[in-house]
């Protein structure tokens, strides 16, 4: 038995419940963010605090890092859109970030 996929978001409630996020944007079908720390090991740091949330999620983000930069890119694969799951996971990584 398949389970049932996640609701996809349409643009226009993408773009209305992403007002409520501080450092989030939607850009080509993703929810983006690129984040500048003092140094690479703030950055990565960070990564790491993320890579925890996103396993316990189940939710993992496409993402780069070059030094003090952290780009990070959700979309939920399977449902080929943006779902809660993209939400949650960006909420969490904003909870991680104001916590730096």
């Amino acid at each position: 038995m398949k389970a049932n996929p996640l609701k996809t978001y349409t643009e226009q409630e993408i773009q209305q419940r992403i007002l409520k996020f501080e450092y989030w944007e939607y850009n080509e079908g993703y929810l983006v963010t690129s984040l500048d720390f003092k140094n690479f090991p703030d950055a990565f740091a960070t990564m790491t605090r993320i890579a925890f949330e996103a396993e316990r999620l189940n939710h993992h983000p496409d993402w780069s890092n070059t030094y003090n930069n952290l780009s990070i890119q959700l979309r939920t694969h399977d449902s080929n859109g943006i779902t809660d799951k993209d939400f949650e996971l960006a909420a969490q990584i904003e909870k991680i970030i104001q916590g730096s």
